[in-house]
């Protein structure tokens, strides 16, 4: 078979552990979402900082921040 997998089957290689973490997974039943940064709306995904909308217009990773692409030739819209 392919190499990245176990023979167990019990875990995947080579994954994105801050996505697939337990303690980072998508709760709803949490009575506490944090808020973004810019608009100070509700975020739905756990360990982020930025809302998708604001991550998006402002061209940012919504998790780290870091710039992502230069908007300045773009006309960015959430619509």
């Amino acid at each position: 078979g392919s190499r990245n997998t176990v023979e167990s089957g019990g875990r995947k290689l080579n994954e994105n552990k801050l996505l697939s973490g337990k303690s980072t997974r998508y709760s709803p039943y949490t009575t506490k979402f944090s808020k973004c940064k810019v608009c100070k709306g509700s975020i739905h995904q756990p360990g982020s900082t930025y809302c998708q909308g604001c991550a998006y217009k402002l061209g940012i990773c919504g998790m780290c921040g870091i710039k992502i692409l230069q908007t300045k030739n773009y006309r960015q819209s959430s619509v």
